[in-house]
């Protein structure tokens, strides 16, 4: 049974950062400089755990006033198909609207816009590179 859990902990931190570390510059090859970057102590971070073992990751932070931005969505490649990711995101609004935010925004690698297109996120504009992944922006209204 997944449990995700809004970090409070250094260990929470140290579980989400491992994962993220994982599905990125591991599996990925995301460059590490990329990768963790100055939003890290002003953000909302999440972790997915099941039975106690990390595995799935996401961030929230406040990118404009009321416009949340999710970053960072991440999860174990021997659990995917699971539904974490699923869970993440519903944690992640959750929060978002107990911030008081409206909208929320993330740039999705293209392979996972049909996943968050399922959450309800629509895509805008056009297909753009980050870390060398192309990517789409996707946005969803929270009223």
């Amino acid at each position: 049974m997944t449990e995700v859990r809004v970090v409070t902990t250094e260990e929470e931190r140290a579980d989400a950062l491992a994962v993220r570390h994982e599905v990125f510059v591991e599996e990925q090859g995301v460059d590490e400089d990329l990768e963790y970057d100055e939003h890290e102590d002003d953000a909302d971070h999440f972790v997915a755990y099941d039975g106690g073992d990390p595995i799935g990751a996401a961030r929230l932070r406040e990118g404009e006033p009321g416009l949340g931005k999710v970053e960072r969505v991440a999860v174990l490649r021997s659990r995917r198909e699971e539904g974490v990711g699923r869970d993440l995101m519903v944690a992640v609004e959750k929060r978002a609207r107990d911030r008081g935010l409206s909208a929320l925004k993330l740039h999705s690698q293209t392979h996972a816009a049909e996943f968050y297109r399922e959450l309800d996120y629509e895509r805008r504009g056009e297909e753009f590179d980050e870390a060398g992944i192309p990517h789409v922006e996707m946005r969803k209204s929270l009223s």
